[in-house]
């Protein structure tokens, strides 16, 4: 017997679901689309285009294969057994119980440190606009909002997260034909310098040679963080099996179109030398075409990125918890749901810690919202990690015939995944050898040990949280 068999046989309690399937296609579409536009896109572009001129362009076409990898990788998981809160699950069937434990509070860590950031973030935004409103009034009251929309239901959340993510393709896409248009027609301030040529024209396509560009990965991967928001709707989309792979497919070309193709138009329409870290490409190249209130409207788009991803934050923190409860790696009282099946008291925890982040980044310098992205994109990465080789293990349990194959094969089986660790491992170097952002591998040392004891006195208490379920024993 499978262990979705198994899963099935069980409670809505006791399986570790009971959700509402309440996410259409739609929404499952547009929530895919969404995690592959962020903040990391509109704001950290700029620095890393400082660092690394027009090749920026070839890093985020890289490291966007890598993601399509680990994505494939996690399409034919979740064909296999679609479950809310899937990394963590997929790591406890596929590694053991501690991997599971690890992985889910390391997901939850990554969501609260960036609702930490994201909530400041939106708040600075909005200073744009209201300068004499106090910063963390703007956050508090985001955070209640984002934090009621969330217990109301996952429909709710669906919706909304549909309509932040058509704000950002809407404006992308438009960026992209006006782009197009000063290119073509050399209409506006910048239609006499602009040109392709501009890719190559100013000390090369590689102006700071291949390593600066490389060191430009660390920041590319966490523009990409949240893609793998898909796999924690699993549980609750209406059609998983037709949803979860159009959504999974369709990821090359939002990274063609979004990453590649934005930057390559921008980077044609103003020279590399003329952006500066701490200013949105978008920003300035709009203010180099000369569109009226061109800022604002990039201002309200990125304002919409960051409240998207505190909006999916709350979502994921709640549900891995769950997940984490489920499994005895949590206190039981996270198992439970509200009268609108959403697990209210984990998002409500979460909520909690988040508005920590809100105190926090008022009173610390600006460095505060680099070192928590930081620690995001670490988390992140043990996240990718673990999606890679629970695939690796998964396949050798199918090609023995252990495990029913998934009907959403990753093409080239483990092989991209192999490959895809590799990256992921390199990237990690890069982190280690930055001393700016080496910092979130020493946090994320802590973490690791916190969880050590957190573990030890869990083996204490019930010492059969860590063993296998007897139902997995064959994988191992």
């Amino acid at each position: 017997m499978t262990s979705a068999q198994v899963d099935t046989e069980k409670g809505p309690e006791e399986s570790g679901e009971g959700y509402e399937r309440g996410l259409g296609s739609r929404q499952v579409q547009m929530i895919a689309i969404g995690g592959a536009i962020g903040v990391g896109l509109f704001l950290g572009a700029g620095a890393n285009i400082a660092k690394a001129g027009p090749s920026l362009i070839l890093m985020y076409a890289l490291a966007g294969v890598i993601i399509f990898f680990i994505m494939r990788a996690l399409g034919e998981l979740l064909l296999y057994r679609p479950v809310s809160g899937s990394f963590a699950e997929y790591s406890r069937e596929f590694l053991g119980p501690f991997f599971g434990y690890f992985t889910g509070w390391t997901y939850w860590l990554m969501w609260v440190v960036t609702g930490m950031a994201e909530l400041t973030a939106a708040a600075i935004y909005v200073n744009y606009w209201f300068p004499s409103v106090p910063q963390w009034v703007t956050a508090l009251v985001f955070l209640v909002i984002l934090f009621g929309v969330n217990l109301i239901s996952v429909k709710l959340f669906g919706e909304l997260e549909f309509w932040f993510s058509m704000v950002k393709v809407t404006a992308l896409i438009g960026m992209i034909v006006i782009g197009l248009g000063v290119l073509t027609f050399g209409f506006s301030s910048a239609g006499d310098t602009a040109a392709v040529s501009n890719l190559w024209a100013f000390d090369g396509f590689f102006p700071k040679g291949v390593g600066s560009s490389l060191m430009t990965l660390q920041g590319v991967m966490f523009a990409y963080l949240a893609v793998e928001l898909v796999g924690v709707t699993a549980g609750e989309s209406e059609d998983p099996e037709k949803t979860l792979p159009k959504a999974i497919n369709t990821l090359p070309w939002r990274i063609a179109l979004f990453y590649v193709g934005a930057l390559t138009v921008i980077l044609c329409v103003v020279k590399w030398t003329e952006f500066a870290p701490g200013v949105s490409p978008f920003v300035a190249a709009f203010a180099k075409i000369g569109i009226p209130a061109g800022a604002a409207i990039v201002n309200f788009v990125v304002l919409t990125a960051a409240l998207s991803s505190c909006n999916s934050g709350m979502y994921s923190t709640g549900r891995m918890l769950r997940n984490l409860a489920d499994s005895g790696e949590a206190p039981a009282v996270f198992r439970k749901l509200s009268s609108t099946k959403t697990p209210a008291l984990g998002i409500a925890v979460s909520v909690a810690f988040m508005g920590i982040g809100v105190i926090l980044n008022y009173v610390v310098p600006e460095k505060a919202f680099g070192y928590v992205t930081s620690v995001a994109t670490a988390a992140g990465i043990w996240t990718w990690l673990m999606i890679l080789v629970s695939h690796v293990l998964y396949r050798r349990a199918v090609d023995a015939g252990r495990l029913p194959a998934s009907s959403f094969p990753a093409p080239g089986g483990a092989k991209c995944s192999y490959v895809a660790i590799a990256f992921l491992l390199f990237v990690t170097g890069l982190i280690a050898y930055d001393p700016d952002s080496r910092v979130c591998l020493y946090v994320m040392a802590g973490w690791a040990a916190a969880l050590g004891i957190g573990w030890a006195v869990l083996k204490t208490r019930n010492p059969r949280i860590t063993e296998r379920r007897p139902e997995l024993d064959k994988v191992s």
